[in-house]
């Protein structure tokens, strides 16, 4: 209790984490939000092609939802992905390749921007069909249930995936069988160009979302690392024990267009700098500094070296082979069943 309140102080998951545990979520946040900066970079000098879906903004919706989990623990996103293959630990040259079009990169650059896997640290992708990861999602959750293991599928998307089919079957049956899967939708308010609670969903109250299938609602502040990661850790926590699955409605905001050839004329400046005010990596650098985990200097320091690892990316992927053209028929199928395997 306080002394000078009497009341019972509250204990939660993040205050159990360590100076490194912390460090290290920040220096994957900067990590995160440099080699942002570099893919915009490298499609304005037309390096990369297609579609492009920056992260920058909601880094602490990937950062502090992935560090609740084990490294076992398999995850599959939607298309703007880059944030969770770089928060589960893929060597972002491989990522920035695969932007590239690479054979380097993590999908042998067939895959683009839309479309990380890795398979070693169970990124079961980037899928660039609107809530197409949904019944994966299941899938995986499904996958476990059946090898009686003790994983947490992690199954991200954006609130324009809220009124896709697909979404719903695969909640309902989540529900149903009572699978082990976290349905976490990246809330940063705008499906493409229209506010959500502007006509993209009949109610923008989320937790009717959940309601609808007996499921589990919270929700937390995606702004900020650490209340995601303290949301994350008891929702994972959770479902270790029940298998049951969850909805978490996280409120995040992004800073960029929904991708690169967005104008943004559905918001105002004056929006997008109040959110930055809120920006989550200024948010976890306070807090580390307040905390006397961390001095400015080596915050600067870090800041530098993810930088340093972005650039270095960026010459990895220039400097990578394009994918030959033998590998157009390859990974079609699982080899060597298929019409077209080689």
């Amino acid at each position: 209790m306080t002394a000078a309140t009497g009341e019972q102080s509250v204990v939660r998951p993040s205050d159990a984490l360590g100076p490194q545990q912390l460090l290290e979520m920040l220096r994957t946040m900067l990590l995160i939000r440099r080699f942002e900066e570099r893919c915009a970079q490298s499609y304005q000098q037309a390096k990369i092609g297609g579609f492009c879906h920056l992260y920058t903004g909601q880094e602490a919706s990937a950062v502090g939802s992935v560090a609740a989990l084990r490294a076992d623990d398999p995850i599959i996103t939607a298309y703007r992905d880059h944030g969770h293959a770089l928060a589960r630990g893929m060597d972002p040259r491989h990522a920035m390749a695969e932007m590239f079009g690479k054979v380097t990169g993590c999908s042998k650059g067939k895959g683009g921007s839309m479309h990380l896997f890795d398979k070693a640290h169970h990124m079961y992708g980037g899928h660039a069909i609107v809530a197409g990861q949904c019944p994966l999602g299941a899938g995986l959750a499904f996958a476990i249930r059946y090898l009686n293991q003790d994983n947490v599928c992690l199954c991200t998307f954006g609130d324009g995936a809220l009124n896709q089919g697909a979404f719903h079957e695969s909640m309902n049956l989540s529900a149903i069988w009572q699978l082990p899967v976290i349905w976490a939708c990246e809330n940063n308010r705008y499906s493409m160009g229209t506010a959500i609670d502007r006509g993209t969903s009949a109610s923008d109250d989320l937790s009717l979302k959940a309601a609808a299938y007996g499921m589990r609602y919270t929700e937390c502040d995606g702004m900020n690392v650490l209340e995601t990661y303290d949301c994350f850790k008891s929702v994972v926590d959770a479902i270790r024990r029940s298998s049951a699955p969850v909805f978490v409605n996280i409120k995040t905001y992004r800073y960029r267009g929904h991708s690169m050839s967005d104008p943004q004329k559905y918001r105002t400046r004056e929006e997008i700098a109040r959110m930055q005010e809120l920006d989550p990596i200024q948010t976890l650098t306070g807090e580390l500094i307040d905390r006397g985990v961390a001095t400015q200097q080596q915050i600067d320091d870090m800041n530098a070296t993810a930088r340093q690892s972005a650039l270095e990316a960026v010459r990895f992927a220039a400097a990578s082979p394009d994918t030959p053209l033998e590998q157009m028929y390859t990974d079609v199928y699982a080899d060597p069943y298929g019409p077209y395997a080689l």
